[in-house]
């Protein structure tokens, strides 16, 4: 097992890591949408998912993989309603179209308004 460490994404904000790479899977943690150099959380659903793919995206790519090998991702969005917009940016990143799944939460650390996790091949 190796754990994923990147500056180009958000630090871990409790006792996790970022991701992790085992038996030539990666499994990262939730990424929320906060801008790895200042924490800023961007306004809006569209934005926050675009920032949210893009920490996935350097996790993977720490990792050697890309969104191209992702296998499963599980989302959480705030308010279900934001499905189709948070769709429209997800679309984007994940065109492979990897088996997902999506849950309305309660609510996500930071008042963010979603959250990706995904499994990948390296």
């Amino acid at each position: 097992m190796k754990i994923i460490q990147t500056e180009k994404a958000p630090a871990a904000i409790g006792p996790y890591s970022q991701g992790f790479i085992t038996n030539g899977l990666v499994f990262t943690s939730g990424q929320l949408p906060a801008d790895a150099m200042t924490g800023n959380i961007p306004d809006g659903i569209k934005a926050q998912a675009e920032q949210s793919c893009k920490n996935v995206g350097v996790i993977l790519e720490s990792a050697g993989s890309s969104f191209s090998k992702v296998i499963k991702t599980t989302c959480y969005l705030v308010d279900i309603k934001d499905f189709g917009a948070f769709n429209e940016v997800y679309g984007k990143y994940f065109v492979s179209k990897p088996a997902r799944s999506c849950f309305a939460v309660k609510d996500l650390p930071k008042g963010a308004l979603c959250e990706i996790e995904c499994v990948a091949e390296v």
